[in-house]
């Protein structure tokens, strides 16, 4: 419409400018009589042009309606989302839901007792709670859905170029709620919870110390659960690069305590990453102070340690996955605390418990759709027997072996079969084997 009025005001200007220019040659009313005539076809011209640019522009408005129209479903398919998800208070802001349903069935044989009902090592493998010393063999089915879980996230740019953004992740894999005889309700568990801004992160997620590059593929929840860094926390982080730095929140875990004490200073952890076409290396450090202060004792230690890990491509359808760690005071960040991190001794001092882990994973890959891997973990305990008995932890280790099938896009159906083994200080061990399976569907 704008754009019709100004070609009728310019073609007007340009008729009176020759109208004026034509001298006295013309009399004054043939003068008049042209001049009418002139702007009768002018006014013809405007109108037909704005009724060109109006029926333009409802053609245009048609093909956006078909354009942003999303396709209908199938006969008898409910439609799911027929419009994106968008914030309408934060423009240029992405919002992602995903998650994945996950559902595990297995058969677990201990060789020297039995686990007990409700028990962690029934629904994921738990190396610390491996039957030892016992004159009886047990063997359980279970099966469950609690590892399902459902994320939210969120990521903007400001004009300024400032990228921030949060993410929201639980599952289910909280106490029961309900019964195996009836509801088979659990309740939710927070995994993750944190902004981020640039560089820095706030809120709990994955410890730094974790390289998530390095974690083989199991049918188990964690695999190599007896000597992998699996911590997740509140912190505050920097980022730059391949160099990251945290502040996260201290736990001092009290070998044969039936708790544990906090510690006066968060634990600090600093970590290095390099990747290319060869694969993902990486290392980390903590340093943190372990404490105790009740029951008359109060008494404080450095802990520190290393990890080093990463992931080796081998070719085209070979990687090795692996990672080393080696520490004093650091247990409760190896396999979901296996041991704890110190001992008290007779005077309230705390004895620092020495670790050393390692695992590694060959994943070989025989066709886009079908995958193996072959996983062998382990880790050993420097314990005073004086102070923590002689049924605390020595060593721990398991192979496991499985097989994925992606069928689809999103879909993965597993199979494996591990061994695992624990023996404690006084020389009593124990075995577990099991077979799982599993089923999942990503979105």
């Amino acid at each position: 419409m704008k754009g019709a009025t100004k070609i009728a005001r310019a073609v007007l200007f340009t008729a009176l400018l020759a109208v004026g220019l034509a001298g006295p040659a013309l009399a004054q009313g043939e003068r008049e009589l042209a001049l009418e005539a002139r702007v009768a076809e002018l006014e013809r011209l405007v109108q037909a042009l704005m009724s060109q640019q109006q029926s333009q522009g409802a053609q245009i408005e048609e093909v956006k309606a078909v354009q942003v129209q999303p396709p209908a479903p199938p006969v008898g398919k409910p439609v799911i989302q027929s419009t994106s998800l968008t914030p309408a208070a934060a423009p240029g802001t992405t919002i992602r839901l995903g998650g994945y349903v996950k559902a595990d069935f297995m058969v677990t044989r201990t060789g020297d007792g039995q686990l007990a009902d409700g028990a962690v090592g029934r629904a994921l493998y738990l190396p610390s709670q491996i039957p030892v010393g016992g004159t009886s063999s047990g063997t359980e089915y279970d099966a469950h859905a609690k590892f399902s879980r459902v994320n939210l996230g969120i990521d903007s740019v400001t004009e300024a170029g400032n990228k921030f953004g949060a993410f929201f992740e639980v599952d289910f894999f909280g106490n029961a709620l309900g019964n195996q005889s009836a509801t088979n309700t659990y309740g939710t568990t927070l995994r993750h919870a944190y902004m981020t801004w640039n560089g820095w992160l706030a809120g709990q997620t994955w410890s730094n110390l974790m390289d998530l590059t390095a974690m083989p593929e199991t049918v188990d929840f964690i695999g190599p659960t007896d000597a992998i860094v699996f911590v997740r926390q509140a912190q505050l982080r920097y980022t730059a690069g391949g160099f990251s730095a945290a502040l996260e929140n201290p736990e001092t875990v009290l070998a044969g305590a039936a708790s544990s004490d906090r510690g006066a200073m968060p634990d600090l952890t600093l970590r290095y990453g390099w990747k290319g076409d060869w694969g993902t290396f990486g290392i980390g450090a903590i340093a943190r102070q372990l404490r105790v202060d009740r029951g008359g004792a109060s008494d404080s230690e450095l802990g520190a340690g290393i990890t080093l890990g990463g992931k080796w491509v081998l070719g085209a359808s070979d990687d090795l996955r692996y990672q080393l760690t080696v520490g004093d005071g650091i247990s409760r960040y190896i396999g979901l605390a296996i041991t704890g991190d110190a001992a008290l001794d007779a005077d309230g001092h705390l004895d620092l418990i020495g670790a050393r882990a390692g695992y590694v994973g060959w994943r070989h890959a025989f066709s886009p759709k079908l995958r193996s891997n072959l996983v062998y973990a382990r880790s050993d305990y420097d314990n005073d027997t004086a102070l923590t008995g002689a049924g605390a932890t020595k060593t721990v280790q398991s192979l496991r072996a499985n097989l994925f099938y992606s069928p689809l896009p999103k879909v993965d159906v597993g199979a494996e079969l591990m061994f695992g083994k624990r023996e404690v200080e006084g020389g009593a061990d124990g075995d577990l084997t099991r077979l799982q399976f599993t089923t999942k569907y990503s979105f």
